[in-house]
């Protein structure tokens, strides 16, 4: 049996569940998420939990049910908690800032870095450093803060760039001098 499929998600109060062809629709006090599960894997909504079932112990079926467990549980955290993912600039000159629907990167480049910010997204800077990128959908949140990121990664000699909220970079020795 998996281990993350067997167990059951508990529906937090003020959650609804409704499962069909198309896959799995979540309603809870943020929003609505809907995910397409994988037609071998059983749904049921019982005693207030979603329980999962496979048909057989299948190598395959054994994968898509840890899976299936996995993404209605992100639907629930995402509807009922959200998601959040931070982000940090470090490097003289780097900052950011939001102005309306589009976040605005100064990343050492000649020219500032502009970003529209997805629909059902929210980011918020502090001290123009700082990022906090919020939504509903895990995918989309660690999508953008992905996207962020790229745009300029931490480079190993000084540490600049746009890292994860904790993110350890492994610094490399720089070039000693002629002897």
């Amino acid at each position: 049996m998996s281990r993350i499929g067997k167990l059951p998600i508990p529906l937090p109060s003020g959650v609804e569940v409704k499962s069909g062809a198309e896959g799995v629709q979540v309603k809870g006090p943020k929003g609505t998420l809907s995910a397409k599960l994988p037609e071998q894997i059983a749904m049921e909504v019982r005693d207030g939990q979603i329980v999962f079932t496979r048909p057989d112990d299948s190598r395959e079926n054994r994968s898509l049910h840890g899976l299936a467990r996995a993404l209605c549980a992100n639907l629930v955290t995402g509807v009922t908690e959200g998601f959040k993912k931070g982000l940090e600039i470090q490097g003289v000159g780097y900052r950011a800032q939001v102005s309306g629907k589009t976040l605005n990167l100064l990343l050492g480049y000649s020219h500032p870095v502009e970003m529209p910010i997805p629909e059902g997204l929210s980011v918020s800077v502090d001290n123009g450093v700082n990022l906090l990128v919020e939504g509903i959908d895990k995918q989309l949140v660690g999508q953008f803060a992905a996207d962020i990121r790229s745009k300029r990664p931490p480079e190993p000699y000084k540490g600049k760039g746009v890292r994860y909220a904790g993110e350890q970079v492994r610094r490399k020795v720089g070039k000693t001098g002629a002897a």
